[in-house]
């Protein structure tokens, strides 16, 4: 079985994914390393500033960069005898 495949033989994630095939970041890295990195220091920058002046998704963001981002923990609890019952809710009818 190959690695990009689930146990019955299904295609798992996203197969334009892979390393070589990101153009968008590869492209990005080029930009921000021109010029001695001074594109990706105004960036920061910028970051920092709006951080400062409160911007919560700036604080965010510094926050998951610097510290990671945190993990969520999903914890099922109930009786295990009994099945449980999951119910999609699409908005589709």
């Amino acid at each position: 079985m190959e690695e990009n495949t689930n146990k019955v033989g299904g295609q798992i994630g996203n197969k334009n994914s892979i390393k070589s095939n990101r153009l968008w970041a590869e492209t990005i890295r080029r930009a921000v390393v021109q010029d001695d990195a001074q594109r990706l220091r105004q960036i920061a920058e910028a970051l920092l500033t709006k951080a400062s002046e409160g911007d919560m998704a700036a604080i965010k963001e510094l926050g998951d960069r610097l510290d990671g981002k945190s993990l969520q923990e999903n914890k099922l609890t109930g009786d295990s005898d009994e099945p449980v019952m999951i119910k999609i809710v699409t908005g589709i009818e």
